[in-house]
């Protein structure tokens, strides 16, 4: 009976104990998530594009365990995957709006140098720790964008969105960048 009594207790406290242990670990974990989260806040604050900074990092998993660095790098995709967009656009706007064709080839010439140049320059000096690489490349990024835009004068440009978002996220990178110097 004794015995009994004896396991009994044992099972209780090591249950307890075990409660403990996975709430401590909840504890670390939601600490943990606030550092993630204060990191972006903190970098992203150092943008003009607070907003779209955080929720494009924060729209990204690989963000919670990155370091400014590696946010920088995340912002440099998305802007790669917005001007590949971009260019596909482009491409489909030369067949359904000839008359649109000069702008539009002079957009095609901004996001090849975008995508040839101005990103591979940014990735590569933000992983070799060569910043000021990274920043430039990135205002280069945002200009391109900015030309392809102004380059439809009176007529609307069936890139704006895309434009603006190119242009705003490359002058984000370009800032991270910046923070790393």
């Amino acid at each position: 009976m004794r015995n009994l009594i004896s396991l009994t207790s044992f099972n209780v406290l090591l249950h307890v104990l075990l409660l403990t242990i996975l709430s401590s670990l909840n504890s670390c974990s939601g600490i943990l998530d606030k550092k993630d989260a204060n990191l972006i806040d903190s970098t992203c604050k150092h943008t003009p594009y607070y907003q779209l900074c955080v929720s494009t990092l924060r729209s990204n998993p690989k963000s919670s365990t990155a370091d400014v660095t590696g946010l920088g790098l995340i912002i440099v995709g998305v802007v790669k995957s917005k001007s590949t967009q971009a260019l596909s656009s482009i491409n489909m706007f030369l067949r359904s709006k000839p008359e649109l064709k000069i702008p539009l080839k002079n957009c095609a010439e901004s996001y090849k140098v975008v995508l040839t140049a101005d990103l591979p320059e940014a990735v590569e000096a933000l992983t070799k720790g060569d910043p000021k690489f990274a920043e430039d490349g990135m205002n280069d990024a945002a200009r391109e964008a900015q030309s392809c835009e102004s380059g439809f004068s009176l007529k609307k440009s069936p890139l704006t969105g895309l434009n603006g978002a190119v242009h705003d996220l490359s002058v984000v990178a370009a800032s991270i960048a910046r923070m790393l110097l």
